[in-house]
């Protein structure tokens, strides 16, 4: 049973004011309904003026996307009542998008390249947001300051076939706008996604306003497993749109899925059509993230899965960059492999990470002053005074404090002795050929010496060790 999917995703675009006026669009630490004038809530008279950044904005992504965009866009009204929504309309483009026709390449689940194919990107306003009083309060507040935020919406076809592929995608189309500097995805509700998912042959189902990446996969993965079993037991799949309970990893459901026509579309009378076709040979696109990833391979000689990790985030590749100066293939090991895995951990930003103190490490392990794994520990150090908002020592006085530095095998005789007579059962495995019990003790020396000592050293001297004693 084929699964398809489809995307709609709403991005925030990063522009200093609204989309049709000029309120701040820096509104989040502030009191509710302090970002508002009289556009941003419908008042009767309030005339829309369009913000010819978050145009750029959109035609920047949609030449990136490869897209073409027509001659002329219009705006309409799409009529609908909600309580976030006071002109009981909301500002958006319908049978003329600003672009159309885009792609996007991802990996598929057999490891493949595929085409994701994008429908249309069309510019919209955000409504406000509803904030519902804990307890049993039988009301809920309103906050317009979100309302007439710049929305670019962009909508794929069907392409896609599992939760995890959205999920490639999703990642894939965040870095390229990353990538292009038109939105900030650290921002809470910056990239929200309307999922559309159906098994073959039955009707489609729409999860509305998935906040998170791992969300949508989740609530897919959620949607998949409830539409085979509603199918398994004879039942129908109803056309309709869910809500996603993040906190539950279920969906419920919300209404009958609208048709086009019930939201009467009309064409905006108080906007002008664009006609910016001619903008997009102006606009210069920075360097994307595929042509990064073949840049870092080709300049630094890394290989390619380190080069395609370290471009999956803007600000990852950005501090590879600064730090490759000291060594780039041991930059790309410690950076792609170590730290990911320790802010991964630590759910930290790699922004946290003072890159000065960073190269400092990679110095320490390029001249070998210290073992691999000791340096996990200055790592470690290092981290945990960034999580905690201290001030991050330097790498070598860590190692000094902590007797961190690397040491001749030789100086450790006795313990690899006496680890080899404490241990006489991986003796006997490693003379009947086991290598795994060469490794067991070599560990065991290496937790006594807290990793000062290089592993490959130690395993030479354990040998000999094995070899001349009596155990």
């Amino acid at each position: 049973m084929k699964t398809i999917v489809g995307l709609e995703i709403h991005v925030q675009l990063a522009t200093a004011t609204k989309l049709f006026c000029g309120c701040s669009t820096d509104y989040r630490d502030d009191e509710p309904n302090t970002h508002c004038c009289p556009v941003c809530l419908g008042l009767p008279g309030a005339l829309p003026r369009m913000n010819r950044k978050a145009v750029e904005y959109g035609l920047r992504v949609a030449k990136a996307l490869d897209m073409k965009v027509p001659e002329e866009s219009e705006f309409a009204r799409k009529n609908y009542f909600y309580p976030d929504l006071p002109k009981a309309y909301q500002i958006t483009q319908y049978d003329k998008p600003l672009a159309v026709e885009g792609t996007v390449e991802i990996e598929d689940d057999e490891g493949h390249e595929k085409i994701v194919r994008i429908t249309r990107v069309h510019l919209e306003e955000d409504p406000g947001r509803l904030v519902h009083v804990a307890g049993a309060a039988k009301y809920s507040l309103v906050d317009y300051n979100r309302s007439g935020i710049p929305l670019l919406e962009i909508v794929t076809e069907p392409d896609m076939r599992s939760p995890q592929e959205a999920r490639r995608f999703l990642n894939k189309l965040r870095t390229i706008l990353e990538y292009l500097g038109v939105f900030d995805g650290d921002r809470e509700g910056s990239l929200r996604v309307d999922a559309n998912i159906s098994l073959e042959g039955s009707q489609r189902v729409e999860v509305k306003n998935i906040s998170s990446y791992k969300g949508v996969e989740k609530a897919l993965t959620f949607e998949v497993t409830r539409q085979k079993n509603l199918l398994r037991r004879g039942q129908k799949v109803t056309r309709e749109t869910r809500h996603f309970m993040e906190g539950r990893g279920i969906t419920t459901s919300a209404r009958g899925k609208e048709e086009e026509h019930d939201y009467r579309y009309f064409p905006e009378p108080d906007l002008r059509p664009l006609r910016v076709a001619g903008w997009v040979a102006e606009i210069d696109l920075p360097e994307l993230p595929v042509a990064r990833k073949n840049r870092f391979t080709a300049q630094y000689g890394i290989s390619l899965n380190h080069a395609r990790t370290l471009t999956g985030d803007l600000k990852l590749a950005d501090f590879y960059e600064e730090v490759a100066h000291v060594d780039p293939a041991l930059a790309a090991t410690w950076v792609a492999d170590t730290l990911l895995g320790e802010l991964n951990y630590r759910d930290m930003s790699i922004a946290a990470v003072p890159a000065d103190r960073f190269m400092e490490l990679l110095a320490l392990l390029r001249a070998d002053t210290i073992t691999d794994k000791a340096g996990v520990q200055v790592l470690r150090e290092m981290l945990d005074a960034c999580a905690a908002g201290s001030p991050c020592e330097k790498p070598a006085d860590i190692v000094k404090r902590e007797g961190l530095g690397k040491a001749a095998g030789d100086e450790f005789s006795g313990i690899v002795e006496k680890v080899v007579a404490a241990n006489p059962q991986a003796v006997e495995d490693y003379r009947a050929g086991k290598k795994g019990a060469l490794n067991f003790i070599v560990g065991q020396v290496m937790k006594e010496t807290r990793g000062r000592a290089d592993p490959r050293e130690l395993g030479r001297i354990v040998s000999e060790c094995i070899d001349t004693s009596g155990v």
